[in-house]
């Protein structure tokens, strides 16, 4: 389920961190929520011939894939009052996920009287170009239409297709993403603001692209994370690493260390471990809220183990505390792909060719120092794909340099909200660049957080933070309506 961007290591290879995903968090505290129990009766599921390339005129282009969306019209008011339209456009993954997870729109369409809409992405879910995925993640080829920028492109043009089907030619749309999804949603309300009225973009990083954001910052708001959660557990996590090497350089040591840390098969290299570990104290960091505070479980396994156990027991226990009671803990095996292609994964084509967010461990950190090396990354995914990355792309499409600059002139109706928790938010964009385009950031948040399902044992700040939103794009939408109104009066008056 987790896929991942990867940053180059020295000489332990390739550490990984938590993928864009809005919906992990919530599936680590219930796993449960993917049953069919958890996604509403009121869900349509339709269909769309989606055009496989919107950019190009070729013959090929004009061949078609079915692109799944689906609807809730409990509380819409229908297209006669105009009445509003909240669209989520999928991430990263299949939009089950999203169903189960994602809150924000059902908890709030009867405050709006809104039709519901999720849109999954190309290339994820059952939205599968070439007719399977064996086809689709064929070669470079058939990978070359799977972008952010053919991506948006889909979600207006199904957006522009339900208000055409429903008649709703003057209903509002207010886009919804997080993680990359808050991405698209920002990007498509700035390349489409014909299609999406305004965007709710939690947890976007559009600043990580292109060195805007040190790349050593993801790091060291995990490092801030556990070192504030607790000092103990921070001092520990940071001197258990030259533990690992020293052990690792010994006769037997990976052996040693296969056993302490109870591996699903024998360690090969100590980097193996190390990356497990580095991967997991992100993903605790990222996802660093109400109900579990995943960093709290890591460090109180840590900490609450004996005094008397050596360095490593202590870090085992905080693998125990975070993972639960499993037989093995490291290496354990992944399910086998159809094809070399597929087997890398959908996010790692998109973080080879186009969402490159480079990230390196600093020297301030509780981890061992590594810089990114870009040739490194370079040659790694022109080895899996025969392309080279475009590490440019993003800023040259989208923008991100200078951006209060650039678009407190340009843009509008833009909420980026943020956890301070979450490693990414110093990615994000954190301050108002206009009136309308607005930063909503909490100091306790994690990743997604404010648009996960509405628990009744929020926190006030959590509640607060969705309320504000909510009076944000009401206000939108009302001056929508006013301008809806004067237009049509307008129209009248001339004909």
């Amino acid at each position: 389920m987790v896929l991942s961007i990867s940053i180059t290591g020295t000489a332990a290879g390739w550490f990984d961190i938590p993928r864009l995903s809005p919906t992990r968090g919530a599936l680590i505290d219930n796993p449960n929520l993917l049953s069919s129990a958890a996604v509403s009766d009121d869900l349509q599921t339709f269909y769309y011939p989606q055009t496989l390339d919107h950019f190009n005129y070729r013959p090929e282009s004009y061949a078609t894939f079915q692109q799944r969306y689906v609807m809730n019209f409990k509380h819409w008011g229908g297209a006669n009052d105009s009445a509003p339209i909240l669209a989520y456009l999928g991430a990263e993954g299949p939009l089950d996920n999203d169903l189960a997870v994602i809150g924000f729109l059902n908890d709030n369409a009867i405050r709006f009287n809104a039709l519901i809409v999720y849109i999954e992405h190309r290339y994820y879910g059952k939205s599968i170009p070439f007719g399977s995925r064996a086809e689709a993640f064929k070669n470079a080829s058939t990978l070359g239409y799977f972008n952010s920028a053919q991506a948006i492109a889909d979600y207006a043009e199904i957006i522009m297709h339900i208000k055409k089907k429903l008649k709703a030619f003057f209903s509002p749309v207010i886009v919804i993403g997080g993680s990359y999804g808050g991405m698209l949603a920002s990007w498509l309300r700035l390349k489409y603001p014909h299609v999406a009225l305004g965007a709710l973009a939690s947890s976007a990083p559009i600043l990580y692209f292109d060195k805007i954001t040190p790349r050593g910052a993801y790091f060291s708001v995990v490092t801030k994370d556990f070192k504030e959660t607790s000092k103990t557990c921070y001092r520990t996590i940071r001197d258990s690493w030259s533990v690992i090497d020293k052990i690792a350089s010994q006769p037997h040591g990976l052996a040693i260390l296969s056993s302490k840390f109870k591996t699903c098969e024998p360690l090969k290299d100590s980097s193996e471990l190390k990356n497990v570990l580095v991967y997991m104290y992100a993903e605790a960091a990222q996802y660093n809220g109400p109900p579990t505070y995943p960093v709290t479980v890591v460090c109180g396994g840590i900490d609450g183990a004996n005094e008397k156990q050596d360095i490593l027991s202590k870090i085992f226990a905080g693998v125990v505390a975070y993972r639960g009671k499993l037989s093995c803990y490291i290496n354990q095996p992944t399910k086998s792909k159809t094809n070399a292609f597929e087997s890398y994964g959908e996010w790692r084509w998109q973080t080879c060719s186009e969402m490159e967010i480079h990230t390196s461990i600093g020297n301030n950190t509780m981890f061992q120092a590594t810089p990114f090396d870009l040739n490194a990354f370079i040659e790694e995914c022109t080895s899996l794909y025969g392309v080279p990355p475009r590490p440019h792309w993003v800023t040259s499409y989208y923008g991100g340099h200078d951006i209060k600059l650039i678009l407190q002139r340009f843009g509008s109706n833009i909420i980026f909200s943020n956890g301070l928790q979450d490693p990414y938010s110093r990615g994000g964009v954190l301050e108002n660049i206009s009136e309308s385009i607005l930063a909503i950031h909490t100091v306790n948040g994690s990743h997604c957080l404010d648009i996960v399902t509405e628990d009744e044992t929020d926190p006030e700040w959590l509640v607060r933070q969705r309320e504000t939103e909510v009076k944000i794009i009401k206000g939108w939408i009302a001056q929508y309506y006013a301008d809806l109104k004067l237009t049509l009066i307008k129209q009248k008056e001339l004909s």
